[in-house]
């Protein structure tokens, strides 16, 4: 990605891991949702005023489809500026809503690169709905792939991050995989693992501690970690081997790089400048 947008700050999924949360990024009373003000003209005037065309990534610290998006329509018509200046766009969430803007990334993809990535961390709904407790469940997730993957759209899943104890088992991993396949899903980017600092670890902890009370995973994590940042996965060589077999097998793209050309590959250089031949 060339540039960055985040038209919310705050968001209310409620994700029990997020990195978002900690206090290096700033963001007071994270679970309150707030549209930037004047948010689409500031977009239009930066990209009125870039020289150079590019992808646009969003979704980095908020969820351009949280729920007041369906009314507010701020992403979507972000979106329609983004596909009128010619830019490309790269799109992180974990709301199947992003399908109702299938139509704008269509025409996005007619000049410039598309990418639609949609977090899912475990094959469980029930599981997913005690982590991820504002969001979408897995299945709705999964659903969401299909459709654009039905309209032609590059996307795929950020499987990420595998939490340690809870979502690092091979059961899971495979079960994503084979959901991903029957939706035609381009590809799966993994993090075997995940990140803890600051309010972000003590948040954390607090849920492991509602959540599964009688599991000690608090105990586990300190035993493991202490007071590490990145928390890996004590499994994550052993998934990674596997995880990498049936992606090829399967024939879905998990290195960076290759998700990166199969996604531009169409365009920049490879794309006639039909100016240049005039």
């Amino acid at each position: 990605m060339d540039y960055n947008m985040n038209i919310y700050k705050g968001c209310c999924h409620g994700c029990i891991y997020c990195d978002s949360r900690s206090e290096c990024y700033h963001v007071e009373n994270f679970d309150k949702v707030r549209a930037k003000e004047n948010a689409l003209q500031i977009i239009r005037d930066d990209l009125r005023r870039k020289v150079k065309k590019g992808v646009i990534g969003t979704g980095a610290m908020s969820d351009p489809y949280n729920p007041f998006e369906e009314k507010l329509c701020l992403t979507r018509h972000a979106l329609e500026l983004v596909d009128a200046y010619e830019f490309g766009i790269a799109i992180a969430t974990k709301s199947p809503l992003i399908t109702r803007d299938a139509d704008i990334l269509s025409g996005i993809k007619e000049h410039s690169p598309v990418l639609c990535k949609i977090t899912i961390t475990t094959a469980d709904d029930e599981l997913s709905k005690k982590i991820e407790p504002g969001a979408a469940v897995s299945g709705e997730r999964f659903q969401a792939l299909a459709r654009l993957r039905e309209q032609g759209i590059f996307a795929g899943i950020l499987l990420m991050p595998v939490l340690p104890f809870l979502e690092d088992n091979e059961e899971n991993i495979m079960a994503i995989m084979e959901r991903a396949e029957e939706c035609g899903c381009r590809f799966i980017y993994p993090a075997f693992g995940m990140t803890l600092r600051q309010n972000q670890r003590d948040h954390y902890y607090e849920k492991l501690n509602a959540i599964f009370p009688q599991e000690n995973l608090v105990g586990k994590y300190r035993k493991q970690y202490g007071n590490s940042y990145e928390c890996r996965s004590p499994k994550a060589a052993q998934l990674y081997r596997k995880f990498s077999r049936e992606c090829e097998r399967r024939g879905i793209l998990y290195r960076m790089k290759d998700i990166v050309h199969a996604y531009k590959g169409n365009y920049g250089e490879n794309q006639l400048n039909f100016l240049d031949m005039i």
